[in-house]
């Protein structure tokens, strides 16, 4: 069951339109944009912007939930964490062929544009967030 609270994180992973996930945690691991960061309980107070890419948590019962996060934020803070994304969902809500098949859309759209780019991130990361998740 839950751990004492200063073993355990509590986690909220947020999109624009709705929560997408909540719990209690042993370890969330993000991509910020200056590298992957992994939290831990009792980690120093953070905020941080994201990009696109996979959330992983591991949580107090030691599954894994593994999301697909756009950019946004992470806070970390008295064993609180945060994450805020313009769009996020769990790995078991993503069709891994369809991700595939908007991957090489996205692809074939141009690298030269900014939005082509990120279209191209995040489509990757929902391909690796679901992959991770089989």
């Amino acid at each position: 069951m839950a751990e004492s609270t200063d073993k355990v994180l509590q986690v909220e992973l947020v999109a624009a339109d709705r929560l997408v996930w909540s719990g209690q945690a042993t370890m969330v691991i993000a991509r910020t944009t200056e590298g992957d960061v992994g939290i831990l309980p009792n980690h120093a107070p953070l905020l941080s912007s994201i990009i696109e890419g996979v959330v992983d948590v591991q949580t107090v019962e030691g599954e894994t939930w593994i999301a697909a996060v756009d950019a946004g934020f992470l806070s970390v803070a008295d064993n609180r964490v945060s994450i805020l994304s313009e769009r996020a969902e769990m790995s078991h809500e993503i069709d891994l062929e369809k991700a595939r098949q908007d991957l090489e859309r996205a692809k074939g759209a141009g690298e030269n544009d900014d939005a082509a780019q990120e279209a191209v991130r995040r489509a990757e990361a929902r391909v690796r967030a679901a992959e991770r998740a089989s």
